[in-house]
């Protein structure tokens, strides 16, 4: 029974327009029934939840799938998700990835890492369980994002600050090995083009920075300068529509070198890297 349900709501959310309808329609058929998504199959007729029909209503309506469960998953981590703060993508995991290659081949003992516009906490975390003995801080201007973000690293040992991105961790001036940012992007012009879950879910703070959407990306490029040291290094998500305007934020006249845009899975530009120049 519980797999005809799950083919029934799969077809309502295809018509709701949601992007996964299969992969969603069985994630939320595991949550209401406490079960993995692999053990559907397991769970008897007789203990079908009707709850499945609420949660599935909420889908339609385009609440993201980690509102509705409370969790998102990214890397290897599980974090706690919700109204407040900005969900975060696979898309971003493949920036990790390169963050984490590049500090593991710096070959410093102790490496230190800034992770500005934290929300969930995503890059902070997966970077301190990936890289064992990094040093790894994080500052966070929202407190409806916040909430979650203190959930998030309890346990850890990332070093969360509430502040703006553009002053933050004076003390840590010219100390650090990596400065990385999943910043908002989006430019104000495009905001009706953003997928619903995105818009009507996610803060706006998140997600939109100015005209071009380059605003706060110009001034964590300052940010990230006062920060690295010589050699150090800073990687930046931004949009795909933006491949190649974001490597020119970061000059050979503002003390860059190698300045270079990098291609996500789908061979997209998602992310630019930057290294401090060296006197």
């Amino acid at each position: 029974m519980l797999l005809a349900e799950v083919a029934q709501a799969t077809q309502r959310l295809a018509d709701a327009g949601v992007p996964s309808p299969r992969t969603d329609a069985e994630e939320l058929a595991a949550f209401v029934h406490a079960v993995k998504r692999g053990a559907l199959h397991t769970v008897k007729d007789s203990d079908f939840d009707a709850r499945y029909w609420e949660v599935i209503a909420r889908r339609e309506q385009r609440e993201p799938l980690q509102h509705i469960t409370g969790r998102a998953y990214f890397r290897y981590l599980e974090l706690q998700v919700g109204p407040g703060v900005f969900v975060p993508r696979p898309e971003t995991e493949s920036v990790v990835g390169w963050a984490i290659d590049a500090v593991r081949a710096m070959d410093v003992v102790e490496p230190s890492i800034v992770d500005l516009c934290t929300g969930s906490g995503a890059i902070a975390l997966a970077l301190a369980q990936e890289v064992p003995r990094s040093r790894v801080h994080a500052v966070e201007l929202s407190e409806d994002a916040l909430r979650w973000t203190r959930k998030n690293v309890e346990g850890s040992r990332v070093d969360l600050r509430q502040g703006d991105a553009l002053s933050a961790f004076p003390d840590l001036d010219g100390q650090v090995d990596l400065v990385i940012s999943n910043p908002p992007y989006i430019p104000l012009t495009e905001w009706e083009y953003v997928a619903p879950e995105a818009r009507d879910y996610d803060p706006e703070l998140a997600l939109f920075s100015g005209e071009d959407g380059l605003d706060l990306i110009r001034g964590i490029e300052r940010t990230a300068h006062r920060l690295l040291r010589p050699g150090g290094v800073v990687v930046i998500e931004h949009a795909d529509t933006q491949g190649g305007q974001v490597p020119w934020i970061f000059t050979e006249e503002r003390g860059w070198a190698d300045a270079a845009d990098h291609p996500d899975l789908n061979n997209r530009p998602r992310f630019a890297t930057a290294r401090k120049a060296t006197l």
